[in-house]
């Protein structure tokens, strides 16, 4: 009986071992799903900064005024130009590629790609005197990272969260995710340094992002740093068809519902 006992123990021990280590190697598999190339992606061009060569889509208009964007960990960011086009019809545009994302050369991971973020900004800002940062779920945490560092003029949050090894923790609570997860995108640790008036725009049914992690975060901003908008019927893919999804991004006032 106990031969028996202890069998099981060491067969259950076993298993979670190996469910361990399957999150360990393959958990930035379960984090980002680079899509391919876009051929019809005409905007798209290389930039030099920092050593670095950056894939960005990009739209040119005259003036010291710009916006960079950061998008979703399934995102391809040519496909929220015209979004942004007709959020800021007098900004230039410049959304990042993340490395291996779209074609781009190299692999994501967060030091690669707060690295890339912070290049493009630095790019961007000696052209441009005023650059409004936009970051969208996943480059929410790389939007907040590059706030907190550089002197941007506004920052947009869409459908951010608190810190995503906390969200993982929730998803896999029989595991120690915060020792073995390598990318943690701990959005909260940024926001001290962030100066930035700041807007915070979540979807109202986000099946995602849990609401509490917006929330969270939206909640470590000192009075007045930030506002929160909801998009009304909208959920954490389909936020960006509301009406009043260019608007929020605008600072324009919307009919979206209220904290």
């Amino acid at each position: 009986m106990r031969r028996m006992l202890a069998g099981t123990v060491i067969f259950v021990a076993a298993l979670y071992l190996l469910l361990c280590a399957g999150l360990f190697f393959f958990q930035r598999s379960l984090l980002y799903f680079p899509p391919p190339a876009n051929a019809a992606d005409a905007a798209r061009t290389a930039m030099q900064a920092q050593g670095l060569t950056l894939a960005v889509t990009t739209r040119s208009v005259p003036g010291d005024a710009a916006v960079v964007y950061f998008g979703g960990n399934a995102e391809d960011v040519s496909f929220s130009l015209p979004d942004l086009a007709a959020a800021f019809p007098s900004h230039s545009l410049y959304l990042l590629h993340y490395p291996g994302y779209s074609g781009n050369a190299g692999s994501p991971n967060e030091a690669a790609i707060r690295q890339a973020a912070l290049a493009l900004f630095d790019a961007v800002h000696r052209d441009h005197a005023k650059v409004i940062v936009i970051g969208r779920s996943l480059g929410s945490g790389v939007a907040i990272g590059v706030a907190a560092q550089r002197p941007v003029e506004r920052l947009v949050l869409v459908t951010p969260y608190d810190s995503i090894v906390d969200i993982a923790a929730g998803q896999f609570p029989f595991v120690p995710v915060r020792w073995i997860m390598l990318d943690k995108y701990e959005s909260w640790r940024y926001v001290p340094q962030v100066k930035a008036p700041t807007t915070i725009v979540v979807a109202q049914f986000d099946e995602v992002i849990p609401a509490a992690s917006s929330r969270r975060l939206f909640e470590r901003f000192g009075p007045g740093a930030a506002s929160y908008l909801t998009i009304a019927s909208t959920g954490h893919n389909t936020i960006s068809q509301s009406a009043d999804y260019v608007r929020a991004l605008s600072g324009l006032p919307t009919s979206s519902i209220q904290p």
